[in-house]
């Protein structure tokens, strides 16, 4: 089988880790490649996400490498048997591979804290809103393009369809949900989606007021993923361009901490469920 020409940010996760626990052995790639009866480029593949690992290999290669941390290896076992193919696929080659990457994120998250400081999150846009955010793209979207990316996002939103949805923390800016993307009608519409929003036993959702004090400069929309285990936690941050995925240990904590002090700044759920519905009130 011929290697992945784009792995996906799962595959490359699964493939990077593997690769942290070689290099703390100080067992080279060759070494690797030769305990598994191959060339060295196989582990290189593995190890970049481009050919697919099963689950016994890598036990096979855990146990070679002396991994005690029997947490992460049945974790990362788990990430290799797990090869389903999500409704995110049906979207190969029409959408940017993040745009995938991110369903496939959130859908094995165990649990999800986010900060949106300009939007409303994605998790609860509507139609009409998620299509004036999309259409007022710098760049103009394709038609073709931009529907899809709204379907995109709409599917997106099945999360919380689930018997046992993940735990899911929202922190919005009071500027998310005033500014009106599109006619004020349509973000009526969208504020009394959030509302309902708030109603779900697995969603809070916090307000960041204008009038908070010591709000962090460095404040900025980010999505953080918790993992099965934390090691396997990643955090989604994004730009105007586009989003880029962080998992470094370092990276980790360093946004755990932001998301706690911007939620030390953020309304309580009530009081940010009555500014929501104030300010919808104004539209």
């Amino acid at each position: 089988m011929p290697p992945r020409s784009h792995p996906t940010a799962r595959q490359a996760r699964l493939g990077a880790e593997l690769r942290k626990l070689r290099e703390r052995a100080g067992i080279t790639g060759g070494e690797a490649a030769a305990f598994l009866g191959g060339e060295r480029a196989l582990v290189s593949h593995i190890e970049s996400g481009r050919y697919g690992v099963s689950a016994e290999r890598v036990r096979r290669l855990a146990a070679f490498y002396s991994a005690t941390d029997r947490a992460l290896v049945d974790a990362l076992a788990t990430m290799a048997e797990d090869r389903r193919k999500g409704w995110w696929t049906d979207f190969r080659g029409i959408l940017h591979p993040s745009f995938l990457d991110l369903a496939e994120l959130e859908y094995h998250a165990s649990w999800m804290r986010t900060i949106q400081m300009l939007h409303i999150p994605g998790q609860f846009q509507t139609e009409e809103y998620a299509f004036s955010v999309f259409g007022g793209a710098v760049t103009e979207v394709p038609r073709r393009e931009l529907e899809a990316r709204v379907e995109h996002r709409l599917r997106r939103q099945q999360i919380f369809d689930r018997p046992t949805p993940p735990a899911f923390e929202a922190l919005v800016h009071e500027a998310a949900l005033r500014i009106c993307y599109g006619e004020r009608k349509a973000m009526r519409t969208q504020l009394d989606r959030l509302l309902e929003a708030t109603d779900m036993p697995s969603v809070t959702i916090r307000v960041i007021p204008f009038t908070a004090e010591k709000l962090t400069g460095s404040a900025h929309s980010m999505l953080y993923a918790g993992g099965p285990i934390p090691p396997l936690d990643t955090v989604q941050v994004d730009s105007a361009f586009g989003g880029t995925f962080l998992d470094a240990e370092a990276q980790l904590a360093k946004y755990r901490a932001l998301a706690e002090s911007v939620k030390a700044v953020s309304l309580d759920a009530d009081e940010s469920r009555d500014i929501i519905h104030r300010i919808a009130q104004e539209m």
